[in-house]
């Protein structure tokens, strides 16, 4: 085999392993949700017929994103469901006295609140490595040049940001609490992504749960 053949054959070789972790990385690039805790009243005999969702979040985009996306998600389950912002303002969504009339209007027996319990960043230590690429053993001359490529891919420090969600669902007519779930989100992606993973999550665990149909 010819030198430059060699040559040519390791810059494919290299190609494949920088687009393998190109792809790698892009994959890593979906929001992810994990459940830490979930609880249920054992004497709760549901499931409820209709929730009203409250999403308690400084962006409003996000909040009827993330409405909307409650009520998509539970209505594919079978229960219906009503956005908050559809029925008051903003600035009434900390008041009591309206949620509970909006509840009664919209004939709600049930209302899921969910907000952001806080952040957190985990830093993982990542070490450098090396990556040996073969050149070809064709011949002892071609060894003996070329020996082997070497790849280096120097270590870093990686910080992961976490954010530590809480969902709780509660009785509208004694207001005691029905279900509660906890739950860390890899912030990754955009906004709408880490939204609809963490509702996935909940609404699965609701399911699990039986509190639908």
């Amino acid at each position: 085999m010819k030198l430059g053949g060699n040559k040519k054959m390791i810059r494919t070789m290299q190609r494949l392993i920088i687009t393998g972790i190109l792809s790698a990385l892009l994959m890593t690039g979906c929001a992810t949700t994990q459940l830490t805790s979930a609880w249920k009243d054992p004497a709760y005999k549901g499931p409820p017929h209709k929730i009203m969702i409250v999403g308690i979040t400084k962006k409003p985009v996000n909040k009827r994103i993330f409405e909307d996306e409650f009520v998509r998600q539970l209505k594919a389950k079978g229960i219906d469901a009503v956005a908050s912002y559809t029925v008051m303002a903003d600035r009434k969504q900390g008041d009591h006295e309206v949620i509970a009339m909006k509840l009664k209007e919209q004939g709600a027996d049930a209302v899921l609140i969910t907000r952001l319990v806080s952040k957190k960043t985990v830093r993982t230590d990542i070490p450098g490595r090396f990556t040996v690429i073969p050149s070809s053993y064709g011949t002892w001359r071609d060894y003996y040049v070329y020996g082997s490529e070497v790849i280096f891919t120097p270590g870093y420090t990686a910080e992961d940001e976490y954010a530590l969600m809480e969902s709780n669902l509660y009785d509208a007519g004694s207001d005691k609490l029905i279900w509660s779930a906890a739950s860390e989100t890899e912030l990754l992606g955009s906004d709408q992504d880490q939204i609809k993973s963490y509702i996935g999550v909940m609404v699965n665990s609701m399911a699990g749960q039986k509190l639908l149909k």
